[in-house]
């Protein structure tokens, strides 16, 4: 075999060698991407269809008196409108008139938390813990926690948003917070949207997951909504207790 001959089986072999490892290359680069594709349809198929569920508020986790105080360092929303109650409180003397209900907190109330204030509630045991606002020039407080036997049950990260909804929920389309804005509700709307729009909601016992019936006090307008799919299908007028 000639030295001419020898290099060309050699040119030869090399560019095979040179195409095998190309096409391998190509094989693993192909399935790498199937293995991403897959890896992608399969988060996109067990993630939630609804971005709601992504969204999470901050919350201050109060523990007794002093930190219960953080509620004053920015504005807080009512988160379930129409379900918690507020009374007079006199500010001088630090003295809540439980005797006198002034009102329900409304839908998404906004509020400027002035102080937080422990108290004594007439024929209770335990003393409440309260958040002091104010509306309309006079000072209420509303009842966010409670202290027994020197423990203290602070429940406020239930009661209120400390960041602004409108931003936690920016994705929702501008008619939907029209109607918020509003206190509607409106076919179409997540259970959500609807709470956020006219407050709490009593569902009924027995309800399944794709059809489901909730009554809404709405600050004594009372509605009945009932949900297809998580949507509001029906909305009808409540009766008046």
């Amino acid at each position: 075999m000639t030295a001419e001959t020898k290099q060309k089986i050699q040119l030869t072999l090399l560019a095979l060698f040179v195409l095998a490892s190309v096409r391998t290359a190509y094989i693993f680069y192909m399935r790498y991407k199937e293995r991403v594709r897959a890896d992608e349809l399969k988060a996109k198929n067990v993630g939630y269809s609804n971005p709601d569920y992504y969204v999470h508020p901050k919350k201050l986790y109060p523990y007794d008196l002093k930190s219960a105080k953080q509620l004053t360092q920015q504005p807080v929303w009512v988160k379930e409108g129409y379900r918690y109650t507020y009374y007079p409180y006199a500010a001088a003397a630090k003295r809540v008139d439980f005797a006198h209900e002034a009102g329900l907190l409304g839908p998404i109330g906004k509020l400027e938390i002035k102080d937080a204030v422990l108290v004594s509630a007439p024929e209770q045991k335990r003393r409440q813990v309260m958040a002091v606002f104010q509306k309309g020039g006079q000072s209420f407080a509303v009842p966010i926690g409670y202290q027994d036997s020197g423990e203290y049950m602070i429940y406020s990260d239930e009661m209120f948003f400390v960041e602004d909804p409108h931003e936690l929920y920016k994705h929702w389309p501008a008619d939907v917070w029209q109607a918020v804005e509003q206190h509607e509700a409106k076919p179409g709307m997540n259970e959500m949207q609807v709470d956020f729009a006219i407050g709490m909601g009593v569902p009924d016992p027995g309800d399944t997951s794709y059809e489901k019936t909730v009554h809404y006090p709405n600050g004594g307008k009372p509605l009945v909504i009932v949900y297809h799919d998580g949507k509001a299908a029906e909305i009808t007028a409540g009766p008046n207790s």
